[in-house]
């Protein structure tokens, strides 16, 4: 079965995503996915009601030699995670490891470099039990996504199997097949007691990824999905059941005004449901609604949930629940040794590429936004995309910068954990009109989303009606855009293709395609005054 396995996977990577099914059986029965698996069976007979430990992360997003600034205060790192989970997990006779998805994509080079293969690594060294897939999971389309799952050859690193737990999405459905591409749910026992585990990510999904990486696929409804799975636990007796959802959330420290599409959700699901895991907007939440327990722990790996439960011997439902947010502060804890040794076995592996120095930042400039939304960042990779295409203006994803750059020597690999999907740029025409009609849909019924620009500037006024927010728009040169005239644009493949709802770039003309956006990033660079610098200077102007 597993040569037959690989033999078929294999030959997804090089055909079209509607033969992907053929392998998705053989896949859930290589671990025993099948919705008739009930999972590791501890089947002690105690008195007293079980305790369970379910410590669970979100969108770490390949982060693991990576340290941020949380509070001030060194946080996250792999190894330094690794040694927090392990305490907690030690507190406890049964614990759960779990994620909710985005744990690969957006990486760093440590990661990226090697297909996410040393991101999965860790997961399974840490013994993670479950988890579901994001968005960002389905970046190099869904082939590539069970090769990673499943460990086919040919690997980046060597040596790689593939993920060693069961990864759930009850709402990604095959179009050639009509069932779920990965198992839906998966019944775990703790002490006797089943605990059921469903999976989904945002049904808005395919306007986050580029088409190619969710052609084939269908995402149906979340609250739909979960209701059919939920029913069908509940007729194999289970009456405890945790939902791991890669959808935004969040709350206040102490649970008060939880907002957001998992509120939402937990309002329109299954009472049978207890708690419900999010993820993707690198929140904190931790709070209730409609009875259940909602958590979040912010991203990166800078914080974990520790969530406690108690399941009753007798009816097998949770009786009690209550969560903690656990921020992964590096000071006054030893990092995991074995974590630490993997890390710097990658880091060997693409220290020539990762290494090479760049320029000298004079300063930090940041990716955050100011009230306006325009970013220090963001004008300086805007600029680089513009030069880079030699055209009139230049348009960037805030979502595509993903870091800072620090003050200090800059190197290749600092760049790319700035830019870390790999995008091409693409020229083409847009009339001043379109360019008008691209800003205005920056804000969408979901989500405020101001695109970095470069060589343009515009005001906006919040109180007016969407799709006419933008005011006066101008070229660098101080004249008025021509809704009539035509100008040349530097975008990269994802907004060309319409991502984030951008869809008027789909109607670019005399499309030509330039470099990656981390080559023109980093040309753009060398050619500066060392020590370079980026500043806002006050091309998007909020008015009101």
């Amino acid at each position: 079965m597993k040569a037959l396995i690989s033999i078929v996977l294999l030959s997804l990577l090089s055909i079209p995503l509607c033969s992907v099914p053929m392998a998705e059986k053989d896949s859930w029965n290589k671990q025993g996915l099948s919705e008739d698996y009930h999972g590791h069976m501890d089947e002690r007979s105690e008195s007293l009601n079980p305790q369970i430990k379910l410590l669970g992360i979100n969108d770490l997003h390949g982060q693991l030699n990576v340290t941020r600034q949380v509070n001030g205060q060194p946080a996250g790192r792999a190894d330094y995670l690794a040694a927090y989970l392990r305490q907690r997990a030690a507190e406890s006779e049964n614990t759960i490891l779990l994620h909710t998805g985005d744990m690969i994509g957006a990486s760093p080079p440590l990661s990226a470099l090697l297909k996410d293969e040393p991101t999965i690594h860790f997961l399974n060294l840490m013994g993670f039990d479950i988890g579901t897939v994001g968005n960002h999971e389905l970046d190099e389309g869904a082939a590539e996504l069970i090769r990673l799952l499943y460990g086919v050859k040919p690997t980046a690193t060597g040596g790689f199997t593939g993920s060693q737990f069961p990864w759930i999405a009850a709402n990604v459905i095959s179009n050639h097949t009509g069932k779920p591409l990965l198992p839906p749910f998966k019944i775990l026992k703790r002490s006797g007691m089943p605990i059921g585990f469903i999976g989904v990510v945002m049904k808005e999904t395919p306007n986050l990824v580029a088409p190619s990486g969710v052609k084939g696929l269908t995402f149906t409804d979340e609250a739909e999905a979960i209701n059919k799975y939920a029913g069908m636990l509940k007729k194999k007796g289970v009456r405890a059941i945790v939902v791991l959802a890669h959808i935004p959330g969040k709350s206040k420290a102490g649970g008060e005004q939880p907002t957001g599409l998992l509120i939402d959700l937990a309002k329109n699901v299954d009472d049978e449901v207890d708690i419900l895991f999010g993820g993707h907007n690198h929140a904190y939440l931790n709070s209730m609604a409609d009875g259940k327990l909602l958590i979040q722990s912010y991203s990166y790996g800078t914080a974990f949930s520790d969530v406690d439960i108690e399941i009753d011997r007798n009816t097998k439902d949770i009786v009690s629940k209550q969560a903690e947010i656990v921020t992964v502060y590096q000071e006054n804890i030893q990092p995991a040794t074995d974590i630490t040794r993997m890390i710097e076995k990658y880091e060997k592996k693409v220290e020539s590429i990762v290494n090479r120095e760049v320029g000298i930042a004079a300063n930090q400039i940041k990716a955050e936004r100011n009230q306006s939304g325009e970013s220090a960042l963001g004008n300086l990779i805007a600029g680089s995309q513009r030069a880079a295409l030699n055209t009139d203006f230049a348009f960037i994803n805030p979502g595509g910068i993903r870091a800072d750059i620090d003050a200090g020597n800059v190197t290749w690999g600092n760049l790319y954990t700035v830019l870390p999907f790999n995008n091409q740029l693409v020229k083409m025409n847009l009339t001043g009109r379109q360019i008008r009609d691209v800003l205005n849909q920056q804000w969408q019924p979901n989500a405020t989303r101001i695109l970095q620009i470069s060589d343009l500037a515009y005001t906006w006024d919040d109180s007016r009606p969407r799709g006419k927010k933008v005011m006066d728009i101008t070229a660098a040169d101080g004249k008025k855009l021509d809704p009539a005239q035509s100008y040349s644009i530097a975008v990269n493949t994802y907004l060309a293709e319409g991502g984030d709802n951008f869809t008027v770039f789909r109607n670019g003309t005399n499309r030509e395609t330039g470099p990656m956006d981390i080559e023109a990033l980093v040309d753009h660079i060398q050619k500066l005054k060392q020590p370079f610098s980026s500043k806002i200077d006050g091309r998007i102007q909020r008015i009101n």
